[in-house]
């Protein structure tokens, strides 16, 4: 049994966007054109956006990296009816079963953290990047909703690799697209129950916080506000 989270360092995070597209690469997301941005109809399982505090001339801009927050008491389940979206015992990642979803769009609403998409197209992607897309990931079909799995297809090869090694998971076997590809270092990922964790540390800094905490959803998702730079361990 683990429970798998995420903490992303805002005093790092750059806004360079390598976790969007890793995201996008690794899970089969489909392109956006404008037309569709401008709808909002455009699909990205993880955006970057940016902050800003302060009044001018005084102003100070951060990043702020925003995906599903795993929620430790999701809205978006109880409110599937046909149980296409649910929480892993296993894992306690909030998952989807793209066959089942009928495209109701209720757990989209329910959501109070706005991270959830809906494919309004069949998904298409020039010929040439074709055989780029990730076996290991489904291609969703028209009139389903997706959104990120802190990429779980990688925890059954985290898995195989550990029981071929004779040996338990260990803390950095598992880790995201995002988590691999952030060129700072912003984001950490692991099991937020294991006490030897990077993860695990990270969440008891005075500097951590995580959205809508008033709503009682516990996100597994926490940040780091700006501060004082404390130096990582090396992974």
């Amino acid at each position: 049994m683990s429970r798998y989270g995420m903490v992303i360092d805002l005093d790092l995070c750059n806004g360079c966007q390598a976790c969007v597209v890793a995201c996008k690469v690794e899970n089969n997301v489909p392109f956006s054109s404008p037309e569709l941005l401008e709808q909002g109809r455009g699909i990205s399982w993880i955006q970057v956006f940016p902050m800003f505090e302060g009044e001018f001339p005084e102003v100070r801009g951060h990043f702020m990296p925003a995906l599903c927050n795993h929620c430790e008491i999701p809205p978006c389940v109880p409110i599937c009816p046909t149980r296409a979206t649910y929480k892993s015992e296993e894992t306690g990642i909030v998952a989807q079963i793209y066959p089942r979803c009928i495209g109701c769009r209720y757990c989209a609403v329910a959501c109070p953290y706005t991270v959830k998409y809906f494919n309004w197209f069949k998904p298409k992607w020039p010929e040439e990047m074709m055989q780029g897309l990730n076996p290991e990931v489904s291609v969703r079909t028209k009139s389903v909703i997706e959104k990120c799995t802190f990429c779980s297809h990688r925890l059954a090869k985290a898995h195989e690799r550990a029981k071929k090694e004779k040996r338990d998971l260990r803390d950095g076997d598992y880790r995201t697209a995002c988590m691999e590809i952030c060129p700072v270092k912003a984001i950490t990922f692991g099991d937020l129950d294991d006490p030897e964790s990077l993860v695990a540390s990270l969440v008891k800094s005075p500097r951590v916080f995580r959205l809508g905490e008033d709503l009682g959803t516990e996100p597994k998702v926490y940040y780091l506000r700006e501060g004082e730079w404390n130096a990582k361990p090396e992974r």
